[in-house]
């Protein structure tokens, strides 16, 4: 489909004059006009009824009157069941759509509960200060959030309070002792409740609910890290003689009970009938045009255009972008734009991403809501359940990795039908130069027809399991008996943790064996600490940095933005994990330049089928980032500086394949050729795996030689971007001969000559997409295939 004809509203009054105020599809149609032969489909997804239900007879008069006065006298179905389900006492996981109220679900018993008490036989202790919530969410904003919303509710007699790193310390106390609604985050439950839970005592024997807020973000190693935490805080619970109920909310996952269970290690109910209503919404994928020296205009430049008219008719927008970089030149792209046409409207549009200060985010999240912003640039820091909805556009630059991921930023378009505002909602999908984006405009059935992707989560993963045995066994000395919460590997994690003291055995069990605190040896989101970028002239923090990425980010010479803001980089302390910066914009911007390198240290399993051998095992990844080159805005090199950084090493997991020279030689890929044609399909393949396992591009790293010094062959590789793994090279492995076959598609179905962005080339090479060779990746892939398949 072509055609920009909404089915629910037309374009203009019956007499040929435009509506006072330009619906989103509107504006859409203008820039079309203006922009032809972008649209390559049109999907119309209708407006949905609300279904309701009465609120359950089980909740005290002052919730119900407390709901009466915001004006919620009903509940749509999937709240009342996932309600009904945590007060019965079964661990309940609600998987609907974003803006769908998930949060009542696991509110209407929580507030009951600190009005009345855990049901009985639950959880003892709470007699005087009624039964005692635990909220986690996957970050700050949404924790603050969801206080507001309780706040807002103004229940008698329930005190909730927000405890986090920002806490003051005169308040940790109070909010130990009085708070029986507790929202928090998974990082401070493992580096400050759990090790010091006798402080919590009173709280933890009232406990009646944890809610995990949000449980799709918990996936690959971080959402290891944080099913463990989660096992551990059930088991000191039940030390404590309570046995809460696990409510878990989740935009749309594939069988989200399963992966609840994952998570939990309990038996989890998933409640996924959405009730609630959805205006309708008008999909478009949107392909950039070429540009005259090849390759398609850049997905940045396309997506400001579509926000700065979006935002000059009025049109509130949120856009998403893949990059912290991305998301700073979008917003700054799309001011220039309305500098040119509605000088007025330029301070309504910004950027909001990670590494902002949280009062930052705070004030940009207030501007959004009160529509004083009508244009913002995010990450997916804005994916999440902050509540932000109800916008009239979504822009989505860039394929963001996974349909679920896309299905939530999505979902943030769409004005609330329950208000009686059913107008439609515009959601702009544009592709990006990338194998995987190309794919779908030819595919638009993968996104709109497909199921949603599974979440990986291996908490068995003995580098994620023996740091949290020993932090639970400093927590109350572990046993045998404890396999229910940690598994079958529990015994062989605790005979290497004893044969290297961490822990000592004792009659009673484990126990502890070291001065220091053992939750200081597990960071939970696998990216480690940060390094704090410091403008020079007035010690002023202007953001942070993870620290595995600083060396290509904020090395000396590196041009860093924030808030629309350039800086220069003139020092990289990695020990006192600073970067200075100077304000200024030079001209030109950076990227980091490196080398790497792999060694096998095992191979866990393998399969040879003639000359091809595929394997996936355990190695060592080395990476050095060793120069940083200047560009000009058109893209220009300017100049190539040598860095001196130390290397960088990540033990992991992943996928391998060796192919003979002679079978190569065959298929037509001379010698001279092979890394080049090695290269350009390894990067093609990292491309299309996240259309087969829940990751994008960023969660792995690949690495190809015309020789492996372990293999004595030419070698591709593709790893887990953690330490560790998180379980995609091992889909990989499964599913090889779909992978391939997607790759070599990917590739042949591109109309360049000599490879592109949308093929070959790769956003985060460390060696600047050379050598790459287009054909001999192509006849690689035949041959890989051909002989696979004898």
């Amino acid at each position: 489909m072509s055609h920009l004809t909404s089915p629910t509203e037309e374009v203009g009054g019956g007499d040929g004059s435009m509506p006072a105020k330009p619906t989103p599809f509107d504006a859409l149609a203008m820039l079309s006009t203006a922009l032809p032969g972008r649209v390559r489909h049109v999907e119309h997804l209708p407006a949905r009824s609300a279904r309701t239900r009465e609120l359950p007879p089980w909740v005290p008069p002052l919730v119900g009157a407390a709901l009466e006065a915001a004006g919620i006298t009903q509940l749509w179905t999937h709240q009342r069941s996932a309600a009904d389900l945590a007060h019965r006492g079964e661990d309940v996981v609600i998987a609907t759509g974003t803006a769908s109220g998930k949060s009542l679900g696991y509110l209407l018993p929580a507030l009951s509960a600190a009005l009345d008490g855990p049901p009985p036989g639950r959880a003892p202790g709470g007699e005087i200060r009624g039964g005692t919530t635990l909220y986690l969410a996957p970050t700050k904003a949404l924790a603050a959030d969801q206080r507001a919303r309780i706040d807002s509710l103004a229940v008698p007699g329930v005190r909730a309070a927000t405890y986090d790193g920002d806490t003051p310390p005169d308040e940790r106390r109070w909010i130990r002792e009085h708070a029986q609604i507790v929202l928090t985050n998974p990082d401070l439950v493992h580096h400050s409740l759990l090790a010091g839970h006798r402080g919590w005592a009173p709280f933890m024997r009232a406990l009646s609910y944890v809610v995990v807020d949000e449980c799709h973000a918990y996936r690959g190693v971080f959402g290891s890290h944080v099913a463990l935490v989660l096992r551990r805080l059930l088991r000191v619970a039940q030390h404590y003689g309570a046995t809460p109920v696990v409510v878990l909310c989740s935009a749309t996952i594939a069988d989200p009970g399963r992966h609840a269970q994952a998570l939990t290690g309990r038996t989890v109910t998933a409640v996924t009938d959405d009730g609630s209503p959805r205006s309708a919404r008008t999909c478009v994928l949107w392909e950039p045009p070429e540009r005259a020296g090849g390759g398609r205009r850049s997905v940045t430049a396309e997506s400001a255009d579509i926000v700065s008219t979006l935002v000059g008719s009025g049109v509130q927008t949120l856009a998403f972008a893949r990059s912290r970089a991305g998301v700073e030149t979008l917003a700054a792209q799309a001011r220039e734009e309305l500098a040119l046409r509605e000088p007025d409207l330029v301070d309504q549009v910004a950027a909001y991403r990670g590494g902002y200060l949280p009062e930052e985010r705070r004030e940009l999240e207030r501007r959004l809501r009160s529509r004083e912003l009508l244009g913002v640039a995010a990450t997916n820091a804005l994916e999440l359940g902050v509540d932000i909805s109800g916008l009239e556009a979504v822009v989505i630059a860039g394929w963001p990795g996974r349909r679920s991921s896309w299905w939530q930023q999505a979902g943030r378009a769409g004005r609330d039908a329950a208000t009686g505002d059913d107008s439609p909602a515009l959601v702009v999908s544009v592709a990006a130069d990338d194998p995987l984006d190309s794919w779908l405009l030819d595919h638009p059935d993968y996104l709109f027809g497909g199921p949603v992707e599974s979440v990986v989560v291996d908490p068995g993963n003995v580098h994620v399991l023996a740091p949290h045995i020993a932090a639970a066994a400093a927590e109350i000395p572990v046993t045998l008996g404890d396999d229910r919460w940690f598994g079958d590997g529990l015994a062989a994690a605790l005979h290497r943790l004893t044969a290297r003291a961490v822990l000592r055995r004792r009659p009673a069990g484990w126990f502890w064996a070291r001065p220091d605190r053992p939750g200081d040896h597990v960071s939970l989101r696998g990216a480690g600490p940060v390094v704090s970028v410091v403008e020079g002239r007035t010690g002023r923090v202007v953001g942070t940095v993870d620290a595995a990425a600083a060396h290509s980010q904020v090395h000396a010479g590196a041009v860093h933005v924030h808030q629309g803001e350039t800086y220069v980089v003139t020092d990289l302390d990695l020990d006192a994990a600073t970067a200075t910066v100077v304000r200024g914009d030079p001209g030109w911007t950076t990227t980091a330049q490196s080398v790497s390198s792999f060694d096998i240290v095992a191979e866990r399993e393998g399969e040879t089928r003639g000359a091809v051998r595929l394997s996936r095992g355990r190695v060592t990844v080395r990476r050095q980032v060793t120069s940083f080159l200047r560009r000009l805005p058109g893209g220009e090199v300017i100049g190539r500086h040598a860095l001196e950084l130390p290397e960088q090493s990540l033990r992991t997991e992943a996928v391998w394949w060796t192919m003979d020279p002679r079978l190569l030689a065959e298929a037509g890929v001379a010698a001279p050729d092979v890394p080049g044609a090695a290269h350009a399909a390894e990067h093609a393949a990292i491309g299309t795996l996240p259309l087969l396992t829940a990751c994008d591009r960023w969660d792995i790293g690949g690495v190809s030689t015309e020789r492996h010094v372990d293999t004595g062959l030419p070698t591709i590789m593709v790893y887990d971007g953690y330490p560790g793994g998180a379980g995609f090279s091992a889909r990989a492995f499964e599913v090889a001969r779909e992978w391939w076959a997607m790759t070599h598609e990917a590739i042949s179905s591109c109309g360049c000559t000599h490879g592109c962005p949308r093929c070959v080339q790769s956003p985060k090479c460390g060696n600047g997409n050379d050598p790459l060779h287009k054909a001999g990746a192509l006849a690689l892939l035949r041959a890989l295939l051909s002989e696979w398949d004898r």
